[in-house]
């Protein structure tokens, strides 16, 4: 194939690990000489980085796959599937793709595609990264899980939990810094079980905590079961840690969490919270709570509706249960209907902008530091350390810088303010 025929598209579905993947496909697809392009009939390949999480979004890649057939059948096109695929899916798929590879397998590309062998890692997670960002850079530390909630497919699609080298991650880190780069996003399916060698994850932070510059390092995701005192301990420490924290309750009974295969209670998820605001000054929390899941009686739901109110979140991503073929929970009756569903998705949601709302009210009149990241119709946008979303007049050149903003208003979900 001719130099400038080479072209690739990146269809990127579902969270901020399969966009890592996606930032590491691009790094080698560029180092091989092609070139990337938004417009599917130019491409002469196209990878498709696919989430299990909901079927709509395995539906959205079988949809685009057929419109491919032709040029693929024709010669013009290879498509080559990854991310997370269930065995189910690969089935109906694979008629569709060239091919069907790990996450894990995304380092042997170069031999897939041009028979190439340039890599010098057989680790995925330590290829280097073509950022989306300029300022933001998602640095994965693990991959896989070991936790098998009974809704989950991640078990199924990313296999067993594996630690990257903590020297890795430190040297990359180090070296983002170094660029310029402002925000440090961990990334893993579980990161507070992280562990290599002596490092575990408190301790990696502390690590990450020394290296010199301006920048702040935020993390996704962290199960409750895992989370330490020692943890809280580090993340009150401060300087590049931020404070806000992302940690799944799921459901706040605890018959239902149970079920959930989560193992561990409402009560220790609210010791958790109470532990960190203690010791965290300024900590913001935000959760994903599962509304509908299979049995979850009316009762059961008031016991999350009543935590959440307890806890008062700043965010909570909510979603109505949907089955996932294969999981453990996929063999339960799905006996909650649509509209009860919706239903307690509304309250919850209610109950989420009163909470948000008096928390963002606390910051009115302060002046805080915050990173901006978007820029619309004289309009900059940004978060806090503690990921408060504020708006605010001002240049587009501001975007990847720190600013120091005053609080001149506040909603639930969106701060007001002016430069200070």
């Amino acid at each position: 194939m001719k130099q400038s025929t080479k072209k690739f598209l990146l269809l990127v579905l579902g969270c901020q690990m399969n966009q890592a993947d996606a930032e590491r496909i691009e790094m080698i697809l560029l180092n091989l000489g092609w070139k990337k392009t938004d417009s599917e009939r130019e491409a002469n390949l196209i990878i498709a980085v696919a989430c299990s999480v909901r079927q709509s979004a395995i539906d959205r890649i079988y949809g685009k796959a057929r419109q491919w057939q032709t040029r693929r059948k024709a010669g013009h096109l290879q498509a080559i599937l990854t991310g997370c695929v269930l065995t189910k899916d690969k089935k109906k798929l694979g008629l569709q793709f060239d091919l069907i590879i790990t996450a894990k397998e995304i380092n042997q590309l170069p031999e897939i595609i041009e028979s190439q062998s340039v890599l010098t890692t057989t680790d995925y997670l330590c290829l280097p990264a073509h950022h989306e960002s300029t300022f933001t850079a998602y640095v994965p530390i693990s991959n896989g899980c070991n936790n098998f909630c009974s809704y989950c497919a991640v078990p199924y699609t990313r296999g067993r939990e594996v630690s990257r080298i903590a020297k890795s991650i430190i040297t990359e880190c180090q070296q983002l810094v170094a660029q310029g780069y402002k925000e440090i996003v961990l990334l893993g399916q579980n990161v507070n079980s992280y562990q290599s060698g002596r490092y575990n994850f408190p301790k990696l932070l502390t690590a990450l905590n020394k290296i010199e510059g301006e920048f702040w390092v935020r993390f996704l995701t962290s199960h409750p079961k895992d989370f330490s005192l020692d943890l809280i301990n580090v993340l009150a420490q401060g300087k590049h840690l931020t404070p806000y924290l992302h940690l799944a309750l799921q459901s706040g009974d605890n018959d239902i969490l149970k079920k959930m295969n989560r193992r561990y209670t409402a009560e220790h998820y609210q010791k958790i919270i109470t532990q960190a605001r203690k010791k965290i000054k300024n900590l913001t929390v935000s959760t994903d709570i599962i509304v509908g899941f299979p049995g979850e009686t009316k009762q059961q739901f008031e016991h999350t509706a009543e935590l959440m109110q307890m806890i008062g979140f700043d965010m909570a991503y909510l979603n109505r249960y949907s089955s996932r073929s294969g999981t453990a929970a996929s063999q339960l009756k799905d006996n909650v209907s649509k509209l009860e569903k919706k239903r307690r998705e509304e309250r919850l949601n209610k109950l989420l902008k009163e909470t948000a709302l008096a928390n963002s009210q606390k910051y009115l009149g302060q002046t805080e530091l915050l990173l901006v990241d978007g820029y619309k119709n004289g309009r900059c946008f940004g978060k806090t350390a503690s990921y408060k979303i504020v708006a605010f007049s001002g240049k587009k050149s501001l975007v990847g810088q720190f600013v120091k903003v005053k609080i001149i208003d506040a909603k639930s979900f969106v701060l007001s303010g002016k430069l200070a």
